[in-house]
Formats: C-alpha cells, sequence, structure tokens
C-alpha cells in the first residue's frame, strides 16, 4: 500500500465498492467513514491527499476542514445533484462538486492530480510537470473569486489572449499561471516577463530575441521569450509601461502569429498564448496616449479584474493561515497559532499592498515570534491605525472608558491568550510576574467590595 491516503466522508455504497479497485489501480488508501466522524482525530491520524464529503455534512464538515487544511483538496458528493447544492459548497471552499456513482475513469482522472503533488495541499491546481512547481495554490472561498476561477477554468483550454487587471499584490501571476495549469498546454513551458523592469531595446531583444551581429555586443544569437514558450504560455507582466514601438510590434505578432528576431532576416512561426498583467486602468492609459488601443482590444478577448485584498476580507484567515503553515516548514519554527488579537488585527488592516503585503507581514511575525503563539506586534510592530482602532475596548453607553478599565481589560485580554500563564502574560505585557499578581489581587478586592455593597443594598 502507498503512502497515500484519500479520506471519504459518506454513506453511499459506491465507496464500498469502488474501493479495492482504487486501491489497488492507485497504490493509495482509501479511508471510509460512513457519517460524521470527529475530524480532528481522523485528520490527525495520517496525511490525507485528498478528501471527498457528503454534501448532507459539508455545512459542518467543509468549513472545519478548510479551516485547519486550508490547501486540502475538498470535494463534495452527493447523489442527488442540484444547482444550488453546487453553489454552497463552491462557497464554502469546494473544489468540485460531483454526483455519485462516478464512472471508475472520472474517479481515477479526479484523484490522480492529488497523488502527484506530493504533501501538497491545493484549493486549486498544482502542475509540475513543465513549470518547476511555482505554480501557487490560489486559495479563496470569497464569491467573487470562486466565480473568477469558474471563468478562468472555462477559458483555460482555449487560445484565447487573457488580460488580467487588478492592484499589486492581488496575485495576477498566480492567476495566470492558474490558466495556464489547467490549459492543455500544461505540459509546456510557461515564461514571465516584467516589461517594467527593461528599457524598450533590451526589452525587444529579451521578447523577440537576435542574430549574430545585429548590435553591439551580440556575439551569438539569442532565442527571445517567445521562441522560448513555444507550444506553452508567455505571461507579459505590466504590460502598461512597454514602450509604444514595441506595442505595434507586439500587436503584429498576436495578428500574425509570427516573430522577427532583431537583426533576422526571416519571420518564424510560433504558437504561444500570450497573457498580460497590469495594475494601471488602461483606458485612462490609453486616453493620455500612453498605450494603443488596439492592442488593448486584442489583449482582453478574456479580461479578469481581481479583487484587493480589502474586498475579499473573508479570505484573510484562509491565506493567513497558509502563509503561517508555509512559514514555518520554511524557516524550520515549531508549530505556531495566531491569537485572537492577531486575527483580529490581520482582519481590519487596510492592506495596500494586498496579499503580498500579507504574506510579508506573517512571514515577519514567524521569524519574530518568541512564543507557540503570534501577537498582533510580531506582525506589525506597531498596529495600523484600523487595527488598533478596532481592537480599542467599546464604549460602554457612551461613557468614557477609563485608564484603569483599558489596563484592567488587556490584562484579562493578555491571560486569556496564554491560557492563564502569568509568567508569559507578564513578559508580553512588558511588566514583572510581581506587577502582574498584584495588579489581579487588586481587581479581586475590589470584586469583593462590589459584591458586598450590592448584598447590603438588597
Amino acid at each position: 500500500m502507498g503512502s497515500k491516503a484519500i479520506l471519504v466522508i459518506d454513506p453511499h455504497p459506491f465507496w464500498r465498492e469502488v474501493k479495492p479497485r482504487l486501491e489497488k489501480t492507485l497504490q493509495l488508501e482509501l479511508v471510509h467513514e460512513d457519517a460524521a466522524v470527529c475530524l480532528e482525530e481522523v485528520m490527525a491520524s495520517k496525511f490525507f491527499a485528498m478528501a471527498f464529503i457528503s454534501e448532507s455534512l459539508a455545512d459542518r464538515a467543509l468549513g472545519a476542514i478548510k479551516l485547519k487544511f486550508p490547501l486540502l483538496p475538498v470535494l463534495v458528493v452527493t447523489s442527488r445533484p442540484s444547482v444550488q447544492g453546487a453553489v454552497a459548497a463552491m462557497r464554502e471552499g469546494a473544489q468540485d462538486y460531483l454526483a455519485l456513482p462516478l464512472a471508475f475513469e472520472k474517479l481515477r482522472e479526479v484523484i490522480q492530480p492529488a497523488l502527484i503533488g506530493g504533501d501538497n495541499h491545493c484549493s486549486s491546481c498544482k502542475n509540475k510537470t513543465a513549470d518547476n512547481g511555482r505554480v501557487r495554490p490560489v486559495i479563496t472561498r470569497n464569491p467573487a473569486m470562486l466565480h473568477i476561477l469558474r471563468l478562468a477554468e472555462a477559458v483555460a483550454p482555449t487560445r484565447a489572449t487573457v488580460l488580467i487587471q487588478g492592484e499589486s499584490g492581488t496575485g495576477k501571476e498566480i492567476l495566470a499561471r492558474y490558466i495556464h495549469s489547467k490549459s492543455d498546454r500544461a505540459a509546456g513551458p510557461f515564461v514571465a516577463v516584467n516589461c517594467a523592469a527593461l528599457p524598450e531595446g533590451l526589452l525587444e531583444s529579451e521578447l523577440f530575441g537576435h542574430e549574430k551581429g545585429a548590435f553591439t555586443g551580440a556575439i551569438m544569437r539569442k532565442l527571445g521569450k517567445f521562441e522560448l514558450a513555444q507550444n506553452g504560455t508567455l505571461l507579459l507582466d505590466e504590460i502598461s509601461e512597454m514602450h509604444p514601438h514595441l506595442q505595434a510590434k507586439l500587436l503584429r505578432v498576436l495578428q500574425e502569429n509570427e516573430i522577427d528576431r532583431v537583426g533576422g532576416r526571416h519571420a518564424i512561426p510560433i504558437n504561444v498564448r500570450v497573457m498580460a498583467t497590469t495594475n494601471q486602468n488602461l483606458p485612462e492609459v490609453i486616453q493620455k496616449g500612453g498605450f494603443r488601443e488596439d492592442l488593448y482590444y486584442r489583449l482582453q478577448v478574456i479580461s479578469f479584474e481581481l479583487p484587493p485584498l480589502r474586498a475579499r476580507r473573508d479570505d484573510i484567515p484562509l491565506l493567513a493561515r497558509h502563509f503561517l503553515q508555509h512559514f514555518c516548514r520554511l524557516f524550520e519554527k515549531g508549530a505556531l497559532n495566531f491569537t485572537a488579537a492577531a486575527l483580529s488585527a490581520l482582519e481590519t488592516a487596510p492592506w495596500p499592498g494586498n496579499v503580498r503585503q500579507l504574506e510579508n507581514a506573517v512571514a515577519r511575525g514567524v521569524l519574530l515570534a518568541q512564543s507557540p503563539n503570534l501577537h498582533p506586534r510580531d506582525l506589525f510592530g506597531a498596529l495600523p491605525p484600523e487595527a488598533a482602532t478596532a481592537l480599542t475596548p467599546a464604549l460602554p453607553n457612551g461613557k468614557p472608558v477609563t485608564l484603569r478599565e483599558m489596563e484592567q481589560q488587556m490584562i484579562f485580554t493578555t491571560l486569556n491568550e496564554t491560557s492563564g500563564n502569568r509568567t508569559h502574560a507578564a513578559r508580553l505585557l512588558g511588566i514583572s510576574v510581581r506587577t502582574l499578581r498584584n495588579k489581579l489581587h487588586e481587581y479581586r478586592q475590589e470584586a469583593l467590595a462590589q459584591t458586598c455593597r450590592r448584598s447590603q443594598v438588597a
């Protein structure tokens, strides 16, 4: 039996029938539970490459699994499929929604990608055949992002050019790699070029290549990115930064499917799918004369607008936990967890740098953590104003909160986060254990005095 395991929580008799053949054919272990079980115990028992959950249990089990294992592919199965059920399952983070019974070949086709991926729990797809494992999972339960992923899967098999727009750090290249991994070009190369990083002369040579002697320093022929991406995908990152001269040349390439090397004599046919990304509003750039309108319409055969992180705050806990697991492994740290205050700060921060900024904040937290729990100051240093405001105690009945009341609430909150460990709480608060003990003694005396006064009045 192989080391890979598949979890099934579904009473349908199909699983008992298919289990022996599935285990023998794919060399895996199928752990089958007929009804709801203690998920924590089952998930802790072994590593699962994939999970199938009955639709009747999805409202409880799916959320619990995705919370603990955001990258684990979870598929919802049912013998009575419906559009409403599919929408609900995808909204909760399911990778797919399947009707039982399945043809064995279809089931094997569904399971095999998870087995190839090793220990990479993934909510989307990772293709490592031609991209050296650089495809990153698209982690989301946001309805707008799930809609984008469904559209991306629908257009992936075509050769249509794709334009992906969105603020910096929203994951435009990740979506481009996702589309490539879902296309019939997945076995081919994925080549990315940053148009903003190179001046016009170098970018032209980088894209189209050059012949020996084409210019001073061209001592040998060089293949351009278009040729290197043959039978695959070429991503033009930040295309709004491309010089108008190159825009005209690119337009011809898209129309004719052939390139001319710098200094070359003959056109070279290409079979490349082109995708482009930009963080600019291209219609506005066109109005200012910075981008060709005809190229814009040629590129946006398929267009995606990625929402900023502040518009998909329901994804922040999922993304944060994913990054936490990743950096704990990368930096060889033990198991770390977010405190309630840290998660609250993450969920309320403005994130002008979007997902990239969130990733960097979690990386900082893992590096600076002095305990098994990550606190706001580990992640931010100083809290962002929005997060600090969210953590400020609410004003009771509109009356100002005294410094003593704020101090008391902070002490109780810290003790709660440290599970009552006074030494740890005192270190986090920046006071001595003796001071903390005295403060708690004062609070107890005040509580007793108030109780006595209420008894006398009664």
